[in-house]
């Protein structure tokens, strides 16, 4: 086996699981425009809604990605926003893993300062989007 094929090989190896992830996303991105997560139901019900009154952080995520299918990114960002603001975000990490993965690099993680600052926005945006004030980030 000469080293052309053998890079090859490792290369088909490391894309695999950033292209499978870029598959499923297509997959379920097709599935949310086919089946408009805007009529009640169509998708089923969030449990924390259900249980609490409030929405979730995720809470209007279908809609959201329902409406980038469809090209309205600001009825996206009325879903939620939090999502929409972090798909550049995935975008650009997304990126970077395959391009990592194409010449053979080790790939790592998000660093922990980028896990905390997104999870502490993340927690931010549920607590504003429950409080009077910031009801215009409800879905």
């Amino acid at each position: 086996m000469t080293a052309s094929v053998v890079r090859r090989s490792r290369r088909a190896r490391d894309l695999a699981t950033p292209l499978g992830l870029a598959a499923a996303v297509a997959a379920a991105s097709v599935a949310l425009h086919l089946r408009d997560p805007h009529e009640q139901g169509s998708w089923g019900f969030c449990p924390f809604l259900q249980l609490t009154g409030h929405p979730c952080p995720g809470c209007g995520g279908l809609r959201a990605v329902n409406d980038l299918t469809r090209f309205d990114i600001v009825g996206a960002a009325s879903s939620n926003l939090y999502f929409v603001a972090s798909i550049p975000f995935l975008a650009f990490g997304w990126l970077m893993w395959v391009s990592k993965a194409w010449r053979g690099q080790p790939v790592e993680g998000p660093s922990t300062r980028f896990v905390t600052v997104a999870l502490v926005l993340l927690l931010a945006f549920w607590i504003a989007r429950n409080t009077p004030w910031g009801a215009w980030l409800a879905p």
